[in-house]
């Protein structure tokens, strides 16, 4: 069963052809802090080669650690984040979690914590497999 998920007002739609994500987590770092106006993001890594949207999609490039780009891409109507696209792993792409359907989020078993040289000293919760930076 595809993945599938929206941006808040619904312009912006994807499917993902794959059952389940690579990789489930919390990400630390301080762009996806401020893009989420929240501690963490969660995200959820596909491979980009399976992703289908469409809509009115924008897209931010910004820099990662790594020197490379990183594009945040958004619903350029409701601001919605979708994901994040880092040109240092061009294979991949992170979804944003919270965009995913539903009954698909109520699925989701976050396993990993990436980034947690940015985890703030007030979140307690570990999980099962954290990442100084990007596996």
């Amino acid at each position: 069963m595809p993945l599938t998920g929206h941006c808040l007002c619904n312009a912006v739609k994807y499917t993902i052809d794959m059952d389940a994500p690579l990789l489930t987590g919390y990400d630390h770092c301080d762009d996806c802090q401020r893009q989420s106006g929240s501690t963490y993001s969660l995200v959820c890594v596909v491979l980009k080669d399976k992703l289908s949207i469409t809509g009115p999609v924008k897209k931010y490039k910004g820099l990662g650690s790594s020197g490379n780009a990183v594009y945040r891409w958004f619903c350029e109507e409701c601001g919605s984040p979708i994901a994040h696209d880092p040109d240092a792993a061009p294979e991949i792409i992170a979804i944003k979690g919270g965009s995913l359907d539903t009954e698909i989020k109520k699925t989701l078993n976050p396993e990993h914590e990436i980034w947690t040289v940015g985890k703030l000293p007030f979140c307690k919760e570990n999980l099962a497999h954290p990442h100084e930076h990007m596996p």
